[in-house]
């Protein structure tokens, strides 16, 4: 499986068949502080590359949860729901958002793979 960023700090790992994972990244968790909210799509609905699809809420702030890619919500994470905190003890797999099955894969293109992405992490 493939893993690319955003720049709004968003991963996305993508899948064989044509799904991709959808998660806020551990600098974006770090910048939140603890998580006590997550506001997921609703399965179903089809978003544009870069739409607000969420809103993660943390102690600290509110941040929207953009889609990195276009495509419908095919999966919601009911266990974030029920646990936010699951984004902060681990963004990267059980503090998954959402699942979004891809209408234009070629949009994965212009997402970031891990250097670049820890490249614009040291920079900003």
């Amino acid at each position: 499986m493939t893993i690319k960023y955003t720049p709004d700090h968003e991963w996305v790992e993508i899948a064989g068949d044509g799904t991709a994972t959808v998660g806020i990244t551990v600098h974006a968790q770090d910048a939140l502080g603890d998580v006590v909210f997550v506001d997921l799509p609703e399965v179903g609905k089809t978003y544009a590359a870069k739409e607000v699809a969420g809103v993660v809420e943390s102690v600290k702030a509110a941040a929207d949860v953009y889609a990195p890619v276009s495509g419908e919500i095919v999966e919601v994470n009911e266990a974030l729901r029920d646990d936010p905190s699951l984004a902060n003890t681990d963004p990267l797999k059980a503090g998954w958002f959402f699942k979004v099955k891809l209408t234009q894969p070629s949009e994965l293109d212009a997402l970031m793979d891990s250097t670049a992405y820890d490249d614009l992490v040291k920079n900003s």
